[in-house]
């Protein structure tokens, strides 16, 4: 797979992941025009393998991927003249939006067809875990992380006491998201909310609901509703929060009276912090686990799809069936067993709940692995990089 493609395909695969910080979209650092460097993620062991593969159940065939055809807008004036806007406008006046204000706002949106193209391009093919990796486990990407770990030592620091989220999980998201928010998105995201939502019917009701998001996120912030700015699919700043995962997530943690997860980079790591906690972070607990097989196994058995990530067989039931986890895990925790494929070799893991939570960022198996993979290569990175008497003083 050649450059060029291999990006198209990381922003095509993760196009309708819902329920999380960037649930419409991949990270904004998948798009870079980069060179992809050499692999350099020596701690990603290969678990132990399994003593018998498999049972393979005939795969059926996979139609190609057809691009989807693009709706002309049905009127030729602005969003105000739409026939959901009577509907929407309202709605958001039951809230104490005057409709003048409203009719300003849907005036002033402006309909964007590159939105509209990138959004509707097709997944060529699913990525593998040696494929994906590649994007993201770079030494530049590894690099950036530890200067911008060196550089917000202080409020890293504090966010992992606060919330019990490793530090290097924070900069891992904030690197995969948006290399360290250097890539954040040009759209206005009014523009992007509205155009997915009035001219793009298979997701109109989710983002015509992150349209309404972002108009109560603009008044309670008392910014201006035309400023901000994101990806295609509205997700805004360091961490890529979508409108209703600004809302509920993102916080004001150097206490200044205002939420900016654009320009103030505390802001930015306590909000990433803070959405792991929500979701369910638990401090100390382990990501993932290498196993061995000591029975055969099942495809089905392996996460498949997005319901695939939901734990929901504990430790206890994955070693009657034969599944051996190489770490000492409790055996009423709850885990996933995944199969990466590495080039023509495959790797076998137990997600286990800390894993889970990072999906709830992404729905992905690749993508949490990824944050996890970056996150460990960084902090070795890091430990390297900084003075033993700093980093022991940063752990108090």
């Amino acid at each position: 797979m050649n450059q060029s493609l291999l990006f198209t395909v990381i922003v095509s695969v993760s196009l309708f992941l819902n329920g999380c910080a960037t649930s419409t979209e991949p990270s904004a650092a998948a798009t870079e025009k980069e060179s992809v460097k050499k692999d350099v993620d020596s701690s990603a062991v290969k678990p132990s393998q399994p003593v018998s593969k498999p049972t393979v159940k005939q795969a059926k065939p996979v139609k190609p991927a057809v691009e989807e055809t693009l709706v002309e807008p049905p009127l030729t004036g602005s969003y105000v003249d739409y026939p959901q806007a009577k509907e929407f406008i309202a709605e958001m006046s039951a809230e104490g939006f005057s409709e003048a204000y409203l009719k300003e706002v849907l005036g002033e949106a402006k309909r964007q067809q590159s939105i509209l193209k990138a959004i509707s391009r097709p997944a060529e093919k699913s990525l593998t875990w040696g494929e994906y990796r590649k994007i993201f486990i770079q030494d530049k990407r590894i690099k950036q992380g530890v200067q911008f770990w060196q550089e917000n030592q202080e409020a890293l620091t504090r966010a992992e006491q606060t919330y019990g989220v490793p530090a290097e999980v924070i900069v891992s998201i904030i690197g995969v998201e948006t290399r360290y928010g250097r890539i954040m998105g040009s759209y206005r995201v009014l523009d992007a909310v509205a155009t997915l939502g009035f001219d793009y019917p298979r997701r109109s009701e989710f983002f015509l609901g992150q349209l309404k998001e972002y108009l109560r996120l603009v008044k309670e912030e008392g910014t201006d509703i035309t400023a901000h700015k994101g990806s295609y699919a509205g997700a805004m700043g360091f961490g890529q929060f979508i409108p209703s995962s600004y809302r509920s997530f993102a916080v004001d943690f150097d206490n200044d009276g205002k939420r900016d997860i654009w320009n103030n980079k505390t802001d930015a790591i306590g909000s990433v912090a803070n959405y792991f906690a929500k979701h369910g972070w638990a401090a100390g607990e382990p990501v993932i686990s290498g196993v061995s097989f000591n029975k055969p196994t099942d495809e089905s058995w392996f996460s498949q799809g997005r319901a695939g990530l939901i734990p929901e067989l504990t430790i206890a039931d994955w070693q009657q069936r034969g599944v051996e986890p190489e770490l000492t895990l409790p055996p009423e925790g709850k885990a996933i067993l995944m199969r990466l494929e590495m080039g023509e070799d495959e790797q076998y893991w137990l997600g286990l709940h800390n894993f889970y939570v990072i999906t709830r960022y992404n729905h992905s198996k690749l993508y949490a692995m990824a944050v996890y993979r970056l996150s460990e290569q960084v902090k070795m990175a890091y430990e390297k990089a900084t003075p033993v008497e700093s980093t022991v003083k940063n752990k108090k």
